[in-house]
This record gives structure tokens, sequence and C-alpha cells, in this order.
């Protein structure tokens, strides 16, 4: 089962979440569209899959009554039954609007191979077979939903599996009398082999593609994304300003955001010290007042900073405020001034095959002085130390990491090429091309 549970998953379930908006909600931060170009590899990767797997199926043994002629009643059983060969030719794959997906197979063929058995009483004969089993089709229709929590769900609806002609060719020292018996025989063949291939496949989608799809994270609600008509790629992709935003506003609310800096987490080799002496050309009277004593800042973040899509950009406008203590011999906090600090950061995104990488482009930053304890602040020497330190140091570290790049958060075996980026207006839009990798 694991090549198809794999497969399915991993190439079609972009398919499976686009194809039924309703199971995501009425405006989901994450949209996927497949294009002809998509469904048409996915067809082909998804039956070849199923072409090993059905190589795998075990097929049981069965067993039967016959009148032998001048002889009487026996039984006969066919045993160690495998798939020898499987051709599986032609696939179509379609979405059914409102429900899921829909998968179709024809025109193919199986052969098995066995072993078989008569008894009677006083005597027993065994020989092998051949069975040739020919215009196979399948058909399952995928229903996508979704539980109360907002998780996506699938179950197999329906499927049916047809086979049009079973010939049983077998040797053996009865081979030729069983042969006159082969419309019963093929019969059960029929029976067994299109139970095994629906069984199969349900099984796949209980057992494995359903347990996938819980991992998924539950889908937000954002407001109407408008698509460009685009069909080149076999698939696209449009992420939500909202999906970003709302994650920021998570990590606002559990406190993830806030910050505290001291001097022993400054790099050594910096020539700014968080202590009153350091501070000294901003606050002259810090150093009087607490000689030799060491700082610590508190940086907080009023609110969610918000991510801002527009037509080839992307920016943000971060705002903080920071409290200044004095840490005293007492181990205690003196709280001496306070400043707020603004500035706005645009972004460039590029992806390959398996990451995603960036480069920030700084804005000013601005610092007001919001409140002193300790007299006078000269926050216009601050907001210039700070601007050449962010501009020439900070930044810089901060893009050889972003040029690095990050993973793509891609599915097994799955791998992304020929992309293309657009930033549009509330909306990340990602086209690519997509090819499985079997093992």
């Amino acid at each position: 089962m694991g090549a198809l549970a794999r497969a399915l998953p991993s190439i079609l379930l972009a398919l499976l979440l686009t194809s039924t908006p309703e199971a995501l909600g009425a405006n989901p931060g994450l949209v996927a569209r497949i294009t002809d170009k998509g469904l048409q590899y996915a067809a082909q990767e998804g039956l070849l899959a199923l072409q090993s797997e059905l190589l795998r199926i075990t097929l049981p043994d069965f067993t039967g009554d016959l009148r032998i002629p001048h002889v009487g009643r026996g039984r006969y059983e066919f045993h160690s039954l495998n798939i020898h060969s499987c051709e599986l030719l032609h696939s179509a794959l379609r979405p059914v609007p409102g429900q899921g997906l829909s998968l179709s197979i024809s025109d193919s063929s199986i052969r098995v191979q066995g072993r078989w058995k008569v008894r009677k009483s006083f005597f027993k004969l065994q020989g092998s077979f051949d069975v040739s089993v020919k215009g196979i089709s399948i058909s399952v229709n995928l229903l996508l939903g979704s539980e109360s929590s907002g998780r996506p769900t699938v179950t197999a609806s329906s499927c049916s599996s047809d086979i049009a002609d079973v010939e049983v060719d077998m040797s053996g020292d009865l081979g030729w009398l069983l042969n006159l018996f082969h419309n019963q025989i093929e019969s059960k063949f029929q029976k067994v082999l299109e139970s095994r291939i629906c069984e199969m496949i349900q099984k796949s989608v209980s057992s494995d593609l359903q347990p996938y799809l819980q991992t998924l994270p539950v889908t937000l609600l954002a407001a109407v994304m408008s698509l460009p008509e685009e069909h080149n790629k076999m698939v696209y992709f449009a992420i939500s300003d909202y999906v970003f935003n709302t994650a920021s506003l998570v990590y606002h609310e559990e406190g993830y955001l806030n910050f505290s800096i001291t001097d022993d987490m400054i790099p050594p080799d910096s020539n700014i010290r968080l202590t009153t002496k350091s501070f000294r050309p901003f606050v002259p009277r810090l150093a009087r007042l607490y000689p030799n004593m060491n700082l610590e800042l508190q940086g907080s973040v009023p609110s969610a900073p918000l991510l801002n899509f527009s037509p080839g950009n992307l920016s943000v406008d971060p705002y903080m405020e920071i409290d200044a203590f004095v840490l005293l011999p007492s181990s205690s906090k003196e709280p001496v001034f306070r400043l707020s600090v603004a500035t706005n950061v645009s972004a460039t995104l590029t992806f390959n095959t398996s990451k995603i990488t960036g480069f920030l482009k700084p804005g000013k930053v601005k610092v007001e002085l919001k409140e002193s304890k300790v007299g006078l602040f000269n926050a216009e020497l601050l907001e210039a130390l700070l601007n050449y330190y962010i501009l020439n140091t900070f930044y810089p570290k901060f893009n050889d990491k972003l040029a690095e790049g990050f993973p793509l958060p891609l599915l097994k075996r799955v791998q992304l090429y020929d992309l293309g980026l657009q930033i549009h207006k509330d909306f990340l839009f990602l086209g690519a091309n997509v090819q499985y990798m079997r093992v």
C-alpha cells in the first residue's frame, strides 16, 4: 500500500484542497490551483504508483466444488496466487466541483500465476495455472470535507472496478478437465480481483491519506483573493497576507515578540556596551548617578507588526518600545528611561527548487524619547548610531543568512522547478511545475 499512499498525498493534495473550497471555508488564506498540465502529470504518476502497488497485492486462495464425469464430486483449490505482470494504459483525473476528485483508469491488464489442486477421497492431483485479466477499469471518487476544528478530511466515497475478460489456462494432469469449468473458475477470479483492488484503495485512503491530512495546519479565512488567470505551469499557490499577519498576532499575544538584552549578550568585540559608562554620550547624568553599573533593555511591541503586500513589493513597519533599567548591586532594577523605535523594512523574495531566499532593504530607524528619569537624553545621537550599526552590521549579517535560504515546506519526494513568484495586493502568487521523485 506504501507507494500509492505516498504518491496520492504528494501529487494530489493541492488538487483536493482547491477542488473543494467548501472544505476550507469561504475564503481560505491559502488557495491552490492545478492546471490541465498538472492534472495530466498527476494522473500519470498516480497510474505508475498504482501499477507498482498492484504487483504487491496478496490474492486470497479460493476453493470450489466440481463434478468429475465417472468419478463424482470433487473439490478444487487455487493457491499461491501472485500478480506476475501489470499494465495500466489510460488514466483520467478531474476535479468534481463541490466534492473532491475523480480518478479513472481504463484499458488495463493483469497476469496472475499460481497453483491448483483437485481432491477426491481416493486421489489428489495438482498443477500450475496462468490467468490473463483484460479490460480492467477502475473508478475512484475522493470526497473532501472538514472537521469542526477546520482540519481537512478525505474519504473514498465510491470505488468500483470492472473486468471485461478473464482467461484461465491450467497445466497438469487434470488441467484439461478443469478447463471444462473455466466459466465458474473465471467468474471467481473476477470477483476476487475486483474486490481486492477497491479494498486496497479504500485502505490507502483511510490509513495513509486521511492521517496525512490531519497533520496539516488549520486553514485560516482571509479576504477574497482575485488570482491571475495563468495556466502555463502545473500548480499555482496564492498565500494571503492574512496568513502571515495571523501568525504575527499569535506571536504577539503569546509574548514571543518581547525581548530582553543585557551586557553579557553583546558580542565581546562590540564598541557599544550595556553599561552606564557606555551610555554617557546619550545620557550624561546616568553614569554620575549610577557609576560603573550594567543596564538591561526590555523591548515590547505594543501591537503586532503587519506585513503589507502591494504589487511587486513586500514591507513591514515594526514599532517597539524599549525600557532601560539599571541593575543595582542589590539585584533590583531601577527604571531610567523609555524610548520608542520605529522603522520601515521592505523585502524581496526568490524561490528555487528547494529553498526560499530573501533580501531586506532597511528604512531609517527613528528613535523618540518617551520618558527620562535621569535628565537630558540625546535621542538624535542614539538614532544616528543605531542607523549606522543597523545599516553596516545588522542588515548585512541578516541578509547573508537570508541568502543561504530556508527549506521550502515540500511534501516528501516532491520537487518544484520553473518557479515564478509574483507579489500582488494582499497576497503572494507562486507558480511551479512539479516532479515526483519515485523511489
